[in-house]
């Protein structure tokens, strides 16, 4: 069913008189159902109001749009009446007058008569006849918003906007108007979206309460349903059971943005060139298909192209290896499996937070996972028929390897085998291996498989070791796989560089994905400096067929490397979300309770954004909807707890607050 109202991926950017912008709003994507109540929250300048007032089609989004009813709202209409805060009532006129005033306005072709009962009707609506030919001035605060109330329910407006209907008011007569509201919103089945500061008040009246982040770049940080059953009374709302959970978990929203607002980026370095302040850099890889961004920015001059002078592409051992690089500042920056940047700032393994961000993904998909051909000799076809083997021989413990425990290998092996009932660290063994050396340890017989990037599965399966059991487009396709990962401070203290150097990988990405570029791109991959090996271990899923070694026919997956196309790059903040969901699932880290601040802190969309437009490229955040794998799980962005208390094999999970550095405090 279609949403009756639908905003539509709005940013709104205003021009500075310095020749600036200001990114107020960033990528609201929002969905309200007819005969709705939705509130905004969020701290003064997070740009309530502005959205409300696209909605009332008094500003033009800069980019997106709102739709009523299927309709694209272009300018005001009597489809949409909003209440303000001060009332907007003519001086001169008395309460009658008032509310005549728009329906004579709106309804001109209606009889009089009719016009007539519309306007007394809704003067009684609101309990204000005795006050009917009294002028705004003889009344008080209360009656005036009273007034403005009845006046745009009067013209039975499609939706009903509300900016701060109540903040002028004394606690009393806002407590008896929130009510009245409420009685006349369910009795009316009137859709309303409504700007607020009080909590209490968005509890009380909403089915939704929407909370936005701070500015600038402003977006929409979590949802809160209100399960609380309506028709509603006050000390029944303040009675019910779910009552002070959902405002707690409003309130600590709400401090967390506080916090966040007080944290003040490091000072940044002098320019050196360019308008760099650092051109000399030293950026860390992994030998696997996916540097090639990398690769193809150092060797196709993207770094020199952004000023970029001398950048140094350092072939590391293992994704360990890059961690420590980037902990102790050895590296600028690095190629990164995607749960590291997270691991590192919330200090899995018991380690000191180390924040680190990323403004870029460089590569989603490109994983497999391979097992040693027995199993395929013996029918196993599905994490299933793999249970079925392990558990016919109790005695044996099958090992199987990763990468790293915050890559994407390591977490969605686990969710295959959970899938499959198997438990991965009760019923088998998981070890870190790096890439390069999977291939010669299956060989040997230390692992039973593993998953990890190509071309280690392509090479396992041509040399008759292994076959490929799943490839991570049949778990979740399109996830996000490598990273740019740079140390917060790094980011805060080079800001410039750190934004040039998202720009030329993000230019890199995108030739990547041009087919025509790929047979120069293997001949670059192949040096020895970069992957090395042979051309045709990395040509499977990359410009060739894909083999699985199954003796099938070779399939054709035109996305199993991908860089740049269907919104690839931008490290939006779901992904993030759902990484953190599984490393507390598995015991590495504790589930941070300040989620939103931890994603908002690591997952760098603001300087993603920023690198596009000065490409001219496109700077869309994919929509923050849930997440679905292959065994029908959904994950909610907006309700990761109870994700994670309803999933079958997991270890205990701990629920804390992760206080990075002494600001955040």
């Amino acid at each position: 069913m279609s949403a009756f109202v639908e905003v539509d991926h709005i940013d709104q950017v205003f021009q500075l008189p310095n020749g600036g912008s200001y990114v107020a709003l960033r990528n609201i994507d929002l969905q309200i159902q007819k005969g709705e109540f939705v509130s905004l929250v969020g701290h003064s300048g997070c740009g309530k109001s502005t959205l409300l007032n696209i909605v009332a089609g008094l500003n033009k989004p800069t980019q997106g749009g709102v739709l009523l009813e299927g309709r694209q709202v272009k300018n005001p209409g009597p489809d949409r009446m909003m209440v303000f805060q001060n009332y907007s009532l003519l001086p001169w006129l008395t309460v009658r007058e008032n509310v005549a005033l728009a329906v004579n306005e709106v309804m001109s072709n209606r009889p009089r008569g009719e016009r007539r009962g519309i306007v007394e009707h809704h003067i009684d609506m609101v309990g204000l006849r005795p006050a009917a030919d009294k002028r705004p001035g003889q009344l008080s605060g209360g009656m005036k918003q009273r007034v403005a109330i009845a006046r745009a329910l009067a013209i039975r407006p499609k939706l009903l906007l509300l900016d701060e209907p109540f903040g002028a008011l004394d606690a009393l007569t806002r407590g008896g108007l929130q009510e009245q509201l409420m009685k006349i919103c369910e009795e009316s089945h009137t859709t309303c979206l409504m700007v607020t500061h009080d909590v209490d008040e968005a509890l009380l009246l909403s089915d939704r309460v929407v909370l936005l982040t701070n500015g600038p770049e402003s977006h929409i940080g979590q949802i809160i349903d209100v399960a609380i059953p309506r028709p509603r009374e006050r000390m029944e709302v303040v009675n019910h059971p779910n009552y002070y959970g959902l405002r707690s978990e409003i309130m600590y929203f709400l401090n967390q943005q506080k916090r966040a607002k007080k944290r003040k980026p490091q000072q940044a370095a002098a320019i050196a060139a360019h308008g760099l302040e650092k051109v000399n850099l030293e950026l860390g890889f992994i030998p696997l298909t996916d540097c090639a961004p990398l690769v193809v920015a150092k060797e196709m001059g993207f770094f020199a192209k952004h000023g970029l002078e001398q950048v140094t592409l350092s072939r590391e051992p293992s994704w360990k290896a890059i961690a420590d690089g980037i902990a102790t500042k050895r590296l600028d920056a690095a190629q990164m499996v995607a749960g590291l940047p997270l691991a590192l700032t919330l200090g899995m393994g018991g380690k000191p937070p180390v924040p680190v961000v990323t403004a870029l993904v460089l590569a989603r998909n490109g994983n497999a996972i391979t097992l040693a051909k027995r199993f395929h000799d013996a029918g196993v076809r599905t994490p299933a028929d793999f249970r079925a083997v392990i558990m016919q021989t109790p005695d044996k413990v099958h090992t199987l390897g990763m990468v790293h425990p915050a890559s994407m290998h390591n977490l969605m092996l686990r969710y295959w085998l959970a899938a499959g009932g198997i438990d991965p660290d009760q019923d088998i063994n998981l070890t870190v291996i790096p890439p390069p050396q999977m291939v010669a340890n299956l060989q040997s017989g230390n692992i039973d498989g593993y998953c990890s990037g190509e071309p280690w599965n392509s090479h396992a399966v041509q040399e008759g070791l292994g076959f490929v059991i799943a490839t991570d487009l049949e778990i979740w396709a399109g996830h996000l796989e490598k990273v740019l990962g740079v140390r917060e401070d790094w980011a805060n203290q080079y800001p410039e560089t750190h934004l040039a150097l998202v720009k030329a990988l993000l230019e890199a990405c995108e030739y990547c994905d041009d087919y025509r570029n790929r047979e120069t791109i293997l001949e670059l991959l192949c040096q020895p400096q970069y992957v090395g090996g042979k051309p045709e271990y990395i040509r499977p899923g990359f410009i060739d067929p894909y083999i699985r070694g199954t003796g099938a026919k070779a399939e054709v997956l035109p996305r199993y490397n991908q860089f740049y196309v269907d919104k690839t790059n931008c490290p939006y903040r779901v992904e993030g979300l759902w990484i953190m969901t599984q490393l507390a699932r598995w015991g590495m880290t504790p589930f941070p309770r300040n989620w939103i601040d931890i994603l908002d802190r690591v997952r760098r969309v603001d300087v993603f954004g920023a690198a596009a437009r000065e490409l001219g490229l496109l700077d869309v955040e994919p929509d923050r909807g849930p997440i679905k794998l292959f065994d029908g799980t959904v994950f909610d962005p907006d309700d990761p707890v109870h994700y994670l208390h309803n999933l079958k094999i997991k270890r205990d999970i701990r629920i804390e607050e992760v206080l990075i550095d002494p600001i955040a405090v």
